[in-house]
């Protein structure tokens, strides 16, 4: 139905069709007959109330559809094109998706295009923090070299994804959820939920290192004398710096999420804004780089020997003493000879100085010697660092010496030459760098706001990679080309007095750059406040995570609420962690493992190939995904491989759980696809060949019977399918209802999901199927002839008994029964009957005993097996295994039971062996008067079904009374009809005629029929009854304690006689009698257990 298409075109999430809407004709008269209705579409955020046109009236069909009356039937149950389409373009218009960055109140009445839509919000989402407070020292530690490394395989990896991000986004409409939208839709509700948290996770911490890199800039650069708890400057007080960064963190983060939850709108306004920061101050950033090569900047770094030290602001690089200038006759001594020295201060002399200190020169370099130096040579290799090296110049001399002496007592400033706070290498600057290259999915999240998604998408996000690509590229270029590697070695600027490095190289002023950043970092936090909470909004409106769904509420705008607050307190997790360098790698790793499902989910579906994989896209291919993908978990190891442990994980628990938790979406994932993919390879493999006994199990069809409300009457088989099975192998569950399988559609569909309910219940894993025939036993010898699919076949049915069969005439309660024994037979298919099925255990108890196998007949092994496979699952754990065998007066005993215990020895199975000599005695009284009451009964019921069709047949006879007169008035349409009755009542005399004269011959045999009291039992059924009877005293008396029997179920009559079925049932009855769990079996004709290897 059209309307069914259209709710899958309009967003859940904003519009819901109206259950109890009604259809009007033209002239307004309301029916709910149509299958096409005028449909009433409520949007949840505005309460208003549309009608789209969904489906034509009859009388608009019968007048408007004159040159397509071939298709008059067709268009009273679907819609025309023209109708079709236009509807569809009407929810277009209306249905707008839910934009993770934008609230419901704000959504822009324009249209963007490729440049405001895409473009510039990937480049202010890519340009962030790392660029202004970490580059330069990244570039200081790997060198150009490596560097450039960096830069090309993050910005590839970021290249490669949004090229099969684009080609994903460009494959259908993407709304609220962006790349968790697209990864889950593209590999299912369980992946996709499981790199849907991870995203969502790695955005939230986003949050924290662009608040931190603010709350650097700010205390570090602009502002220096909010700190709070004393000195922050070297590694000896970096716990006080934390703890700075935590407090202004924490802070921060309570008034952007207020400002968050009060006032999006600003934020979304603002967001140019910030863009024009981050723009203005690479500007002047790059502008100040060529200027250097005119006039460089007159800092200066002060150097002892090759260390590089604090001065201070306004301190001197020199030794001594020095004059405090004109008209002052007294010298002073220098601030560093205070600090390396101990000062005597009776003689107002240095007593005792640091030996590094007196043996080594002080002397100045060019903090930025500029673009026309030689000093890219020098910063080409990398010199990475162990945590408490010291930051060295790698071309200045230096005098090794000894260390101070014990009683040196130098000032509490001392050293003030510059250590390393973190140990460095290439993989832990490229876990710090990675974060700096991520925000390609923002354009993907704005589908909702562009006039050509398919078009502005792929080149806005492609465009955005590659331009800050090439800055990132130019960045590392120039800081290594214009700046001393010493200062870039200087995370914080220590060595030129607490400035940004990169602020030096502003122009005109730093504090565009100070500023910039400041702004920039903000914004991209705010972004991320804005983005996060909507991103896990659309996993919890997903519903694939129950405990989740509290925070899919919002706001009536649709702005969430508890989501904010979720994602605030995990922000507040990395400010609490406070350490930026420990922060990114925790953002590199949610970030990569979303990338490298995106990849993954452009290759799957190119491989697949399937048909609703159409994508505008078309510069994409399989194998670039692939490198993606490589790429993505490459850089996962090189950056931690413990992290990256952690990140698969938490995925691969999420994604359990939500397997766990049952959700039911089929989203057209592609992983369905690679699912059916690799069922239909499996299944051509298994029809190549016949299984090996090894590798024999029981796949099971189990017939279960249904109830007056299409319920499983004895649920008690699904459990024993269950402890049969442990999960493993096939399992296939069928109903079969009597009846017109057009007319019972609905009542098959319902006993079909009923089967399926019970199964879960049971925690049995298999399919369900319930068909309707005109006849159960027919619709069972379908079942059994066509269930499966090539290899993947049932080779074992499980059925219950018919308890009530005496009780019913004519055979009723058995023949079905009978017919499905047959049809196994000769099928060659094992069969499984437990008796008294209600007393058998669920799979939640527990029983102890013995399960007590009575090997009267070789059947293939499927007899030692199924108690082997009983006692693995739980239920049936603590019970033993017995098993006895009968011997014949020509068996020795002895030997069989040593030959028996050899043998199942060989099988691997533990179990008692026990042999029972049955002794040769005389037919009992009771077995010849059970076997008369059972040849009596038969011939009751056989003499009783004759009279009552002979009386059906005189019936019949005596009802048919033709009406042969006819009108001359009457039209010629009667006049025929009256001609055809006349005929079928004809035929029917014929019939009854016929069946008359059938009648009468059994009339007479039933006047000959015998006495049914002075019948003689049959020599044949006496004794089987006594060997039935007898074999029942021998179970009875030696496992009348035993929790389950199993033995051999004796093979039906071949031929179709009613007296010999019915004894054949009362033969069973009596050899289970005073059984309470008994499970008959009938091997299916070939070996399926084995002492081999």
């Amino acid at each position: 139905m059209a309307s069914v298409v259209l709710k899958k075109v309009v967003p859940k999430n904003d519009y819901e069709d109206l259950e109890d809407a009604d259809t009007f004709d033209r002239e307004g008269r309301g029916s709910r007959n149509n299958r096409f209705k005028i449909s009433f579409v409520k949007k949840k955020s505005e309460d208003l109330e549309k009608r789209y046109l969904v489906g034509e009236s009859k009388e608009s069909v019968d007048m408007g559809t004159n040159n397509l009356v071939l298709f008059q039937e067709e268009i009273k149950e679907r819609p025309m094109l023209s109708t079709f389409v236009s509807a569809i373009e009407k929810y277009s218009v209306s249905a707008k998706p839910n934009d993770p960055d934008t609230s419901e109140s704000e959504k822009p009445s324009h249209k963007m295009g490729t440049i405001m839509g895409v473009y510039l919000p990937c480049c202010q989402n890519i340009l962030g923090v790392i660029l202004f407070v970490r580059l330069t020292w990244i570039v200081g530690l790997a060198g150009i070299g490596q560097s450039l490394l960096i830069v090309v395989l993050c910005c590839c990896t970021t290249l490669l994804t949004a090229i099969s991000m684009s080609a994903i986004a460009t494959n259908g409409v993407v709304p609220g959820g962006g790349s968790y939208f697209m990864i889950s839709r593209a590999l299912g509700p369980e992946l996709g939920g499981a790199v849907g948290i991870l995203f969502y996770l790695g955005t939230t911490f986003a949050s924290s290192m662009y608040i931190l890199g603010a709350v650097e800039i700010l205390l570090m650069y602009i502002a220096p004398q909010l700190v709070l708890f004393g000195d922050i400057v070297g590694v000896e007080n970096k716990a006080t710096l934390l703890n700075n960064y935590r407090i202004y963190g924490a802070s921060f983060l309570i008034l952007m999420s207020t400002l968050v939850f009060f006032g999006v709108k600003w934020v979304n306004r603002a967001a140019s804004v910030f863009l024009a920061c981050v723009v203005i101050s690479i500007v002047s950033i790059f502008a100040g780089v060529f200027i250097t090569a005119l006039s460089p900047p007159t800092t200066e770094l002060c150097l002892l020997g090759n260390r590089v030290i604090s001065i201070g602001e306004g301190g001197l690089c020199m030794k001594g003493n020095y004059t405090l200038g004109p008209g002052f006759n007294m010298s002073q001594t220098t601030s560093l000879d205070q600090i390396y020295c101990t000062y005597d201060a009776d003689n107002l002399t240095l007593s005792v100085c640091d030996p590094y200190y007196e043996q080594n020169e002080l002397h100045t370099v060019m903090a930025i010697p500029g673009l026309a130096s030689n000093i890219s040579q020098a910063n080409l290799q990398p010199a990475y660092s162990m945590k408490g090296d010291l930051v060295t110049s790698t071309d200045q001399p230096d005098v090794k010496t000894l260390d101070a002496p014990d009683d040196f007592e130098p000032s509490s400033k001392y050293p003030t030459w510059l250590t390393a706070d973190i140990s460095t290498s290439f993989t832990v600057l490229l876990a710090i760098f990675f974060p700096s290259v991520t925000g390609i999915m923002a354009g993907s999240n704005r589908s909702g706001d562009l006039k050509d998604a398919q078009k502005s998408i792929p080149v806005g996000t492609i465009g955005a990679v590659l331009t800050t690509g090439v800055i990132y590229l130019l960045s590392v270029v120039f800081f290594g080309a214009c700046v001393d590697g010493t200062l870039l070695r200087d995370k914080f600027g220590d060595s030129i007095g607490g400035e940004l490095i990169v602020s030096l190289l502003a122009w005109p002023n730093k504090w565009i750059v100070l500023i910039g950043a400041f702004l920039s970092t903000i914004g991209a936090g705010l972004q991320s406040l804005v983005g996060a909470p909507r991103l896990m909004q659309a996993i919890a409106k997903d519903n694939i995570i129950p405990f989740l769904k509290v925070f899919g509420r919002g706001k009536k705008n649709g702005d969430p609420t508890w989501s904010l607050l979720l994602t605030v307190n995990i922000s507040l997790i990395g400010i609490i962690i406070a350490d930026l360098e420990q922060v990114a790698p925790i953002i590199t790793m949610f970030f990569l493992m979303c990338y490298a499902f995106v990849n993954v989910a452009c290759a799957l579906q190119t491989l697949l190939r399937t048909p609703g994989w159409r994508p505008r896209f078309k510069y994409y291919h399989w194998f670039l995904s692939f490198i993606g993908m490589s790429l993505c978990v490459s850089l996962m190891f090189i950056s931690s491989w413990i992290y990256t442990i952690v990140a698969f994980v938490l995925a691969l628990s999420i994604h359990k759980y939500i397997e766990y938790s049952g959700a039911k979406k089929e989203w057209g994932d592609g992983l369905r696809g690679l699912q059916l993919t690799t069922a239909r390879y499996a299944l051509l493999r298994l029809e190549e060949g016949v299984i090996h006994t090894k590798n024999w199990r029981p796949q099971l069809l189990i017939l279960i019977k249904a109830d007056e409300n299409l319920q499983p009457k004895h649920r008690n088989l699904l459990y024993l399918a269950d402890q049969l099975k442990a999960g493993k192998g096939l399992t296939m569950v069928s109903s079969v209802l009597a009846g017109n399988p057009i007319e019972m559609y609905p009542e098959a569909a319902k006993c079909q999901q009923e089967l399926q309910l019970a199964m879960q219940e049971c925690k049995i894993k298999g399919f369900a199927r319930s068909i309707v025939c005109s006849s159960v036993t027919a619709g069972i010898s379908s079942v059994i002839q066509s269930s499966g699919l090539g290899g993947l076949r049932h080779n074992t049915i499980m059925m219950g008994w018919p308890y009530k069969w005496r009780s019913k005439p004519d055979g009723a309660g058995y023949n079905t029964f009978l017919s499905t024994l047959k049809i196994a037979s000769a099928l060659n298919l094992a069969v499984i009957v437990p008796k008294n099925i209600m007393h058998f255990p669920k799979s939640t108890e527990k029983l102890r005993g013995t399960i007590d196998v009575w090997w009267i007949v070789h059947d293939g092994g499927l007899l030692m097996l199924l108690p082997f496979l009983l006692r693995q699952h739980k239920a049936w754990k603590a019970c033993k295994m017995r098993i006895f065998t009968v011997a014949q007066l020509e068996d020795n005993s002895i030997q069989l039971k040593k030959n028996l215990e050899d043998f199942i020895y060989k099988l691997r199975i533990d179990a008692e062996i026990e042999v029972v000599e049955m002794q040769t005695s005389d037919i009992s009284a009771y077995t010849y008067e059970r076997t008369l009451l059972m040849e009596q009964r038969t011939e009751f019921l056989q003499q009783l079904k004759q009279q009552r069709e002979l009386f059906e047949s005189e019936a019949s006879t005596s009802q048919f009374n033709p009406e042969s007169n006819e009108m001359t008035w009457m039209p010629d349409t009667l006049k025929m009809s009256k001609l055809k009755a006349n005929t079928d009542k004809s035929d029917q005399l014929s019939k009854a005629r016929a069946k008359s004269t059938i009648s009468m011959r059994e009339k007479e045999d039933l006047s000959h029929a015998p006495d049914v009291n002075n019948l003689a039992p049959q020599s044949n059924n006496v004794r089987r009854m006594h060997t039935a009877v007898k074999l029942n005293e021998t179970i009875v008396n030696r496992s009348h304690q035993a929790q389950l029997v199993i033995l051999n179920l004796p093979g039906p009559p071949k031929k179709e006689d009613s007296n010999r079925e019915a004894n054949y049932m009362e033969f069973l009855e009596v050899l289970t009698e005073g059984l309470p769990r008994v499970m008959m079996v009938r091997g299916g004709g070939r070996e399926v257990i084995t002492m081999y290897s």
